[in-house]
This record gives structure tokens, sequence and C-alpha cells, in this order.
């Protein structure tokens, strides 16, 4: 038996840190991401299949940069399961099921995060997720096809070339929370708060304003830790100011990806242009809306 699957990682665009269930659990949580069309890709093979003719032998691989915070572990983990389980996804119920059972399986290793990015990677598209104690509610972005296509040339995904390790910026986040510190418990409100609201901006094709809640996550996520930002990534955005309505580092920050959504397309060329004179890498950026993808050959 042959078994290959594929899950897109994301691009979060509001709310990130809120689906952690340290904060869901009292407030109630509610993140805005997209799936981009950058992939975590596994196969397993079982008996003659196997290289070795038996057996289980289980592989995956990647293009995605090393710790670029567009949540390549948990499409990993989506991937594992969906391999493991060897069944086609074909309901909401299903993509349901191996989104949280890939979160469980990190909770179990002791790894602090949230549940954004399994969602992501298992249904794909521009999604908000909404986090609660009784269960997680994916509410799909609807936006008319032609204003799809104009927002994704509009939008610059930046590599800065340096990893990031976001454990270690989860625990002194959740360690201020935790001892009721007002000003980190304010700004995730307001990222709460902000996912409902970009929602309603991409809806109605209000790019201005979506490049304003973007902004607004990369200021309140400087409130909660400093380590969100550094010298690189705040010399990105002094370079490519007056070209942008507004950006944020993806993920936990601190390195990794750098997100951008340009003016206008002749605005996004020379922001391309400044980024690759400064030595970043530029990653395609293009919408996933298929989600986590199952093969199986008998």
């Amino acid at each position: 038996m042959r078994v290959t699957c594929q899950a897109p990682v994301r691009v979060d665009l509001a709310g990130a840190w809120t689906d952690v269930v340290f904060f869901y659990e009292p407030f109630g949580g509610a993140t805005l991401n997209a799936a981009i069309a950058h992939y975590v890709y596994g196969e397993l093979l079982v008996g003659k299949d196997a290289p070795s003719g038996e057996g289980v032998h289980i592989r995956y691989y990647t293009e995605v940069p090393t710790g670029s915070g567009l949540g390549t572990s948990a499409a990993m983990n989506v991937v594992w399961l969906a391999l493991v389980k060897a069944e086609p996804v074909t309901t909401q119920e299903a993509r349901q099921s191996i989104a949280e059972g890939a979160y469980q399986a990190e909770k179990i290793l002791g790894i602090i995060g949230g549940k954004q990015d399994q969602y992501a990677a298992a249904f794909g598209g521009i999604n908000l997720f909404e986090f609660r104690n009784d269960g997680v509610t994916v509410n799909p972005v609807r936006i008319p096809p032609e204003k799809l296509s104009e927002l994704e040339k509009l939008f610059v995904l930046c590599y800065t070339g340096a990893s990031r390790l976001s454990s270690r910026i989860h625990e002194n986040v959740w360690g201020r929370f935790g001892r009721g510190n007002r000003e980190v418990i304010d700004a995730l409100l307001t990222m709460r708060d902000s996912a409902y609201e970009c929602k309603a901006a991409l809806e109605k094709g209000d790019w201005k304003r979506v490049g304003e809640i973007l902004s607004l996550q990369f200021e309140c996520s400087k409130r909660l830790d400093a380590s969100t930002s550094n010298e690189t990534i705040e010399r990105l955005f002094d370079l490519v100011k007056g070209e942008i309505l507004g950006g944020k580092p993806c993920g936990a920050g601190g390195g990794g990806c750098v997100l951008f959504l340009c003016k206008e397309e002749e605005a996004k060329w020379r922001v391309e242009q400044k980024l690759l004179e400064a030595k970043m890498t530029l990653l395609p950026f293009r919408f996933d809306f298929n989600g986590l993808t199952v093969k199986i050959e008998p």
C-alpha cells in the first residue's frame, strides 16, 4: 500500500496567540489565517511498496524554510496523522478530526502552542477560526474571485534568513499572562477582536483596512514580548515604508518570514526590489483552497 498526502502552511493575518488554551479558555479566541501554496508532503509505504519490500516506511519533506513562522511543524503533524489513518479526507468532520488530533499530539509532547496552524493545514482556504472550550468553529471568508486575485497580487512574503524557536517566545508571553500582566491581556483581547474586523474588511475588499489590521498585530505582538521583532525586521519595514498598506512577521515573530501588503502592483515590484537588494529571499505567494489532500493506492 502507498499513501501520499500534502498539507499547506499558512500566513496568520489577525488574532494570533488567542488560539492558545491559556487564553481561549477564559476569554474565547479568534484567529484569521490564509493557507498558502507551500506544502509539507508525506508518503507512507507498506509491505511490498516499502524500500525493503516489507514493514512500514514513512517520510516527509517540504520546501518551506526552517523556522519560517508559517506553521510548518503543525502541517507536518497533520500530514503524519493523515498518513497513519490512511483514510480519504472527504468531509469537514474528517478535517476537523485530523486537525484536533495533530494538536493533541503536540500537547502530549509538551509543546506550547495554539490550534490555528493545524486547522489551516487541514482545511485550507482563508478562514476565521473561533476557539472555545466546547470546540472550534470554522468560518470561511467569502471574497469574490476577482477581488481574491487582486488581493493575492498585493502580498509579498519575505524570508529573513533567520530562523527562530517560537517555544521560547511562547514561554515568555504566557508567563506574563499567567501573572496577570495587563499589557499582555489587553494586547491579546485587541488581537482577538481584530480577527473579526479583518474578516469584514476582506469581504468588503477594503485592503487599506486589512493593512492597518496587519500592522496592529505587529504592534500588539511587540507589547506581548519585545523579541517578536528584531533589528532586521525593523530595518525591512523602514525599507518599504511608503509602499505598503501594512505588514507583520509571521507566526510568533522574531525571525522567519515577514508578510507585506502592498498599496498596488507597481508598489509591490518596488518592495520586491528593495528586499532583494537587502539580500532577503522572496517566496511565491498564492492562496491554497484544497487543504489536506490524501491519495491511497492499495
